[in-house]
């Protein structure tokens, strides 16, 4: 979605939600999406600019989901998770990343897409994600309007890719994270001001531990690379994966008041994490770090039924 697109999709949400609801409703309702109604706005007394505030940072999903569930007019679509969940190439609550390379930086790229696994990030590799039978131009469409971000490999011959060009044409267009990878060419066009990631005697993880942090600090991607964590820790059914998760989500500086939320309401619900006492002790550590209450283990949690009466 280009950003004058975005802009005007915003400000005719803010228009409807001061016209439908009082304050309370609006941060009821936001709070619906995920949206950290608490976050500081500039105080003016308007529905409307309160609303635009709040929604100025979220991405593009949110922003389109409350505008078809307001019945607000626009062009865009989101794209089905159904399909999403049925191409086998994103990783189920995993960051959704392409990475745009050169056919002969595959086995690099590869093990780049295997690292970033590592934080919580799916990697898209064209020609590899993609099964022989399906139509492979298709899927690559399906994969860039559904990513979350792009990281390009930059070096000799990019600049000579038709596809690649594309790719990062399409990125633009959406007005999403653009990471340029630097690997002997520095980017060039609509995206040489971005500065990007240097590779130079860097090994495959510590360029991708350079891709995560980019992605959970910059605003475009923070939001959802730490949702897609909260995600991945709550549902964890394996304890080693369960402790990655933690953390790398204890490491980040700040959490939004929504995703502690759900730290606290559904982890009780998680068996592997409850029963595991370091765990939880580090997931409540976390927690009052942020200003929340800890998670209470009930006194009949760890309850025998067959001690004789």
């Amino acid at each position: 979605m280009k950003q004058i697109d975005r802009f005007n999709l915003i400000d005719t949400i803010g228009r409807e939600l001061q016209a439908q609801m009082t304050y309370s409703d609006i941060d009821i309702y936001l709070k619906g999406f995920g949206i950290d109604v608490s976050k500081p706005t500039s105080g003016a007394n308007s529905k409307w600019v309160y609303s635009k505030e709040l929604l100025a940072d979220e991405p593009d999903d949110i922003i389109i989901r409350i505008a078809n569930e307001l019945e607000v007019e626009h062009s865009y679509s989101l794209v089905s998770d159904v399909a999403i969940a049925g191409s086998g190439y994103w990783s189920p609550n995993h960051f959704r990343l392409f990475l745009s390379h050169l056919a002969t930086f595959k086995k690099q790229t590869h093990l780049l897409k295997q690292a970033l696994s590592e934080f919580g990030i799916s990697g898209f590799v064209a020609h590899e994600s993609i099964d022989p039978t399906q139509e492979w131009q298709e899927e690559i469409e399906k994969a860039l309007f559904s990513m979350d971000a792009l990281a390009a490999i930059f070096m000799p011959g990019v600049n000579e890719s038709k596809w690649i060009d594309q790719e990062l044409g399409v990125a633009i267009g959406r007005d999403v994270l653009i990471i340029p990878v630097l690997k002997g060419l520095d980017p060039y066009g609509f995206i040489g001001k971005i500065q990007g990631l240097q590779t130079k005697n860097k090994s495959v993880a510590q360029v991708a531990d350079d891709i995560y942090t980019t992605l959970v600090s910059n605003p475009k991607s923070k939001t959802k690379m730490i949702r897609n964590l909260v995600n991945l820790l709550v549902t964890e059914r394996n304890i080693e994966r369960a402790k990655q998760w933690q953390a790398l989500l204890g490491n980040i500086g700040k959490i939004g008041s929504e995703h502690l939320q759900i730290i606290q309401t559904q982890v009780p619900e998680n068996t592997i994490i409850m029963d595991n006492d370091a765990l939880l002790k580090k997931i409540n550590a976390m927690l009052e770090k942020h200003g929340h209450h800890k998670i209470q283990v009930s006194p009949f949690d760890n309850f025998d039924d067959d001690i004789p009466f």
